[in-house]
């Protein structure tokens, strides 16, 4: 027997089983979208390793150690996007979407990166990423913030869930404070794990996110990055709290929240949750107003943010706050050969109809009572049977699986009003 090949280590298949609850999430959120303007953009999984070098950063732990990144025949090194907004900005530069111009876009799939696969983060992992470009002000900040409270009070989790927030300020600003932070850690080299030691020289600000409990009193006595504001990032914060106080969003000011990719300015927030063990953060985002410019465009003010959709799922699991739509409403059985075909013409009456069914036909013939056992197995709420004498009455008996009403053989004619109450 030949061996069975199996999934690449962190890339799941999602099993039928599974999907509903995609699917239905996936559907809440298309709809809020749209009801708040977005549009959807779908953008290519494989892009030009220049393009997340130069967005990200390539001091970046996703440039240097996650990024899955081949050489293609013609010799080009690419790269599978381990995330959305880089390429979201090339394909709006590319066609001429954002200069001068405002834009409300959103997208959803696969990214990709290569770390240690763990409860609700994969190598292969899905998100759905929001972007708004050409508005510079905090009210497009809030109304971001805002949408995702709306997001999760549709899906039931907004009591799991807590915004943290803060502003990385000016690139000038943000600047004196990394040689002030430098400094200081300079001073405490010892406390310093490896990783932080690493990063002292290319990327200091991301050893405030370190979760090692080791550095925890070193990063407590830190300088504060609120103190190196400049008066237009703090202007800009301050009024995007008076937004969130005045919408009645709580949210936590933390200091040390500064996102790990290079090209976040001003405003940064993350929803971050315990429900899943260690706590971990489902959605996150901020302001990239650089990021334009940077990559080929004209400077462009920009801010969005991204979720996962694996975290998402695992915690409507845990909650069990989402109606999952039944896989099957309607089974139609024959009873006996001469029903067969009756029966198909029957499932498409139904399906041309009654549209919104869920109609199965039953296949591979068999005994009745294994049909019907099917039938149960599918979750429909009816059974629609055929037999010998339903054919010759033209009529259908519609046998009730979900609820203790009794079955009723009806006139063919008559099957579309019986059945409409499922829809």
């Amino acid at each position: 027997m030949a061996k069975q090949i199996q999934a690449i280590r962190g890339m799941n298949d999602i099993l039928p089983e599974q999907t509903g609850r995609w699917q239905q999430l996936e559907h809440v959120i298309r709809q809020l979208l749209a009801g708040y303007g977005y549009s959807e953009i779908r953008m290519p999984v494989v892009e030009q390793t220049d393009l997340f070098k130069r967005s990200i950063g390539e001091v970046t732990d996703i440039v240097e150690k996650e990024m899955y990144t081949f050489e293609d025949r013609n010799g080009d090194s690419l790269t599978l996007r381990p995330e959305g907004t880089a390429s979201c900005v090339r394909a709006g530069n590319e066609h001429g979407l954002l200069y001068n111009q405002t834009r409300r876009l959103w997208y959803m799939g696969p990214m990709f990166r290569h770390e240690r696969p763990q409860k609700g983060r994969y190598r292969q992992f899905h998100q759905v990423g929001v972007e708004a470009f050409g508005l510079d002000g905090p009210d497009i900040d809030a109304e971001l913030i805002l949408l995702t409270v709306r997001l999760w009070k549709a899906l039931g989790l907004l009591p799991y869930l807590t915004l943290e927030l803060n502003s990385l300020a000016s690139n000038e600003a943000r600047g004196a404070y990394r040689d002030a932070l430098t400094a200081y850690l300079r001073s405490h080299l010892d406390m310093l794990d490896e990783d932080s030691v690493r990063r002292l020289e290319s990327n200091p600000l991301r050893i405030l996110d370190s979760k090692n409990p080791a550095m925890a009193e070193v990063l407590a006595n830190a300088p504060k990055l609120s103190e190196y504001w400049d008066e237009e990032s703090r202007s800009h914060f301050e009024k995007l709290c008076a937004y969130l106080d005045a919408a009645g969003v709580p949210y936590v000011h933390n200091e040390r929240l500064v996102r790990g990719l290079d090209y976040y300015n001003r405003t940064v927030f993350e929803w971050v949750t315990e429900s899943l063990g260690a706590q971990g953060t489902v959605c996150a985002g901020g302001r990239y107003d650089g990021l334009v410019e940077q990559l080929g465009g004209k400077a462009t003010p920009a801010v969005g943010f991204a979720m996962g959709l694996e975290r998402l799922v695992l915690m409507l699991e845990q909650a069990d706050s989402l109606t999952i739509p039944r896989a099957v409403d309607v089974y139609v059985v024959a009873a006996g050969p001469e029903a067969e075909l009756p029966a198909m013409r029957v499932a498409e009456q139904v399906r041309d109809t009654l549209p919104g069914l869920r109609t199965m036909l039953h296949c591979g013939g068999g005994k009745f009572a294994k049909q019907l056992k099917k039938a149960d197995q599918s979750g429909a709420e009816v059974a629609l049977i055929l037999g010998a004498d339903e054919v010759k009455e033209n009529k259908v008996t519609v046998k009730y699986l979900r609820q203790n009403v009794e079955q009723q053989t009806v006139p063919m004619d008559e099957l579309t009003s019986v059945l409409r109450t499922l829809v």
